[in-house]
């Protein structure tokens, strides 16, 4: 996502982790957003912000 997008995808991601079973799949390990560059950060409602570059060369 563009940065100025992330709040929409921190939302939707969020939406999607609450519809999760977590009984039979267990929670889960990290929420992420990805985006194509900058700073990556924890963001306070617990989504990381992960700035593509920091996946690899």
């Amino acid at each position: 996502l563009g940065a100025g997008r992330i709040d929409e995808g921190a939302i939707s991601l969020l939406r999607f982790a609450g519809k999760i079973d977590s009984v039979l799949t267990g929670e889960p390990s990290m929420l992420g957003v990805i985006t194509p560059g900058g700073y990556g950060y924890m963001r306070s409602d617990g989504v990381a912000v992960i700035p593509m570059t920091a996946l690899g060369p």
